[in-house]
């Protein structure tokens, strides 16, 4: 069997031709360059009803489409949340791919925190695992996670919204828009966070000072860190300690065999996976953690797109 994956994510669409041993074909992405609500939906189902039709050409027969998407999807309609996309807080994504799509082809959607797990227990760091967690930080953070062999997915969907971990009292009326974790720990925490403190500092002379302050992105605070920027270190101790504590209450709630890191920060953060662990040690229930790998993600930032593939895979095969 063949499948189509599309990755959705706030600011590009990933696609692919999926066969059944894992190998990727016909692999694009599109950037939405501004694009929101429907001409994001109908930019999907252009990229879909395009690779169908490269399909057919290819003489590939496609049983299935997943579709990996930045937020929520309704499963009693299929409708989505994606607060990174304008106009899809209660978007009829199914129905616009539904347009494109021949009837005897299913379409599957889940969140990007579940197929990130999908991708790497199927072709990355989860192979073999029962019970692990994949922590994506990103703009934003959140959690895809395995128990028993089973991905979990809560009563309303919303389950690994792990940006809104509680770990700094006191409440700030800032954590109510992202979540006190992501507010130090997501990559716009990260930026935010030196942005504050470059404002601050009136007698800061650093590499963060060369650009305008409203321009200074996580990417530049990984830059500077590199350099030793005082600020740039300050502030990722701070994300370090997060994380660590962040992953900590995981391992001590799930007791999973692996936490596995990835989304765009780790990319560089990666050199902190040593040092997130320690942190971790801590806080977290001793034997859980002693027992917890830390990793990161095998897959190079495919995992949502890998993932959204077994998604239409495993439910084809299982229905």
């Amino acid at each position: 069997m063949a499948t189509i994956a599309l990755d959705i994510g706030g600011t590009k669409i990933a696609s692919a031709i999926f066969l059944s041993d894992g190998s990727m074909m016909f692999n694009r992405k599109r950037l939405l360059k501004g694009r929101t609500g429907h001409e994001v939906g109908k930019l999907a189902a252009d990229i879909l009803a395009k690779l169908l039709t490269v399909a057919r050409k290819s003489r590939i027969q496609i049983d299935g489409v997943g579709v990996c998407i930045p937020g929520i999807v309704y499963s009693q309609t299929n409708r989505v949340w994606a607060p990174n996309i304008p106009g899809w807080d209660n978007y009829p994504l199914y129905e616009e791919l539904r347009c494109v799509t021949p009837p005897e082809v299913d379409i599957y959607i889940d969140s990007d925190r579940t197929c990130y797990m999908y991708g790497e227990m199927w072709q990355g760091a989860a192979k073999n695992c029962h019970s692990a967690v994949f922590i994506a930080v990103g703009t934003g953070i959140g959690a895809g996670i395995i128990i028993d062999g089973h991905v979990l997915h809560g009563a309303s969907d919303i389950i690994g919204a792990t940006g809104w971990m509680a770990l700094q009292p006191p409440y700030k009326e800032d954590y109510k828009a992202c979540g006190c974790f992501e507010y130090y720990a997501s990559g716009n925490g990260i930026g935010a966070r030196v942005r504050d403190a470059v404002r601050a500092n009136k007698a800061y002379k650093g590499k963060l000072r060369q650009k305008p302050i409203c321009r200074i992105s996580a990417y530049d605070v990984f830059s500077a860190y590199n350099e030793g920027d005082p600020i740039a270190v300050s502030v990722l101790q701070k994300a370090v300690e997060m994380w660590g504590m962040g992953a900590a209450n995981l391992v001590s709630l799930l007791n999973p065999q692996k936490v596995i890191w990835g989304g765009g920060v780790f990319g560089p953060a990666g050199i902190f996976i040593d040092d997130i662990y320690k942190e971790a040690c801590k806080w977290a229930q001793p034997i859980s953690i002693r027992q917890a790998e830390f990793v990161p993600s095998q897959l190079s930032g495919n995992a949502g797109l890998i993932g959204a593939a077994f998604l239409a895979i495993k439910n084809h095969l299982y229905e």
